[in-house]
């Protein structure tokens, strides 16, 4: 994919019937479909069985087996409760007639209340920095293998402006810390559900891989299998994903073969519009 028109056209499902939908696959380079892929499309089919004056407020979805890119993926949801201000249901996303992921989501009408958030990180701005494709760029002779992978899979609908050289991280041990600007790769009107559903899809970019950075030598001696086991959002405030957004990121934890990992999405302004949370698997092969 190379514009946001393109990605939007994914993620907007077939309808099947009222509250079932059907998706195709983005051909993710790495043979599974991807994580942020299921999210989108499973809050775009939980959508559609709303009222248009609620708007989502939280999701929590669960991968259930790793999706195959050959076949589309059906969502069936669940309305499970409309109340007076806030809406519930369930979407499970299916191939083949086998459950691949489940989510439930939260939507809620706007209404007026307390205000307050954390400050957002000072850190160095889009415009003084490059693009993560650059980076990739500055290691192609002396880490090629790494420099194939990484090129691959680089999106081209979002720019990715990493703050810490993050090529350097995927070498070497640090720190469970990761900061990075984004936003689409061409500015184009988009309704806030599909900005939420955007952000759903970018958000599943760089946040497993925040809870590898301290163990980067010892994963990277042999196969490492990652995939996302859980990944939860709670949109806060609105925003405008057409301009740069800081997902600033960091692992609390790891053990028994899985990371955790966090994310908190700041605009311009310093404003925090969402939240995310993320388990994976980062299980070594055994040698």
């Amino acid at each position: 994919m190379q514009t946001i028109k393109e990605l939007v056209e994914l993620i907007t499902l077939k309808k099947i019937e009222e509250t079932i939908f059907e998706g195709q696959n983005y051909q993710a380079p790495w043979g599974r479909v991807f994580g942020g892929q299921v999210l989108a499309q499973s809050l775009h089919a939980a959508y559609q069985t709303v009222p248009e004056d609620r708007i989502a407020h939280s999701l929590h979805g669960y991968f259930i087996l790793g999706g195959d890119l050959r076949y589309p993926i059906r969502y069936e949801v669940d309305t499970i409760r409309n109340g007076g201000s806030f809406t519930t249901r369930r979407v499970v996303a299916k191939q083949n007639g086998v459950a691949i992921f489940n989510m439930a989501a939260s939507f809620q009408v706007k209404t007026d209340g307390v205000n307050h958030q954390f400050p957002m990180p000072n850190l160095i701005p889009p415009e003084k920095l490059t693009t993560s494709l650059e980076q990739v760029e500055e290691i192609k002779d002396l880490h090629p293998t790494a420099y194939k992978r990484l090129k691959a899979i680089q999106p081209k609908v979002f720019e990715f402006k990493p703050v810490e050289k993050f090529t350097t991280q995927l070498v070497e041990n640090g720190s469970p810390f990761f900061n990075t600007w984004l936003k689409t790769s061409d500015a184009t009107e988009i309704s806030l559900p599909m900005q939420q559903q955007l952000l759903a899809y970018a958000s599943d970019y760089n946040l497993l891989t925040t809870a590898t950075l301290p163990h980067r030598e010892e994963l990277n001696k042999g196969e490492t299998f990652y995939a996302s086991l859980d990944h939860a959002i709670w949109f806060h405030r609105d925003f405008d994903i057409t301009k740069w957004l800081l997902y600033s990121m960091d692992s609390p934890s790891a053990s028994n073969s899985r990371g955790f990992a966090r994310g908190s999405v700041y605009d311009r302004k310093g404003v925090l519009v969402a939240s995310v949370a993320q388990e994976g698997l980062m299980r070594q092969s055994i040698q």
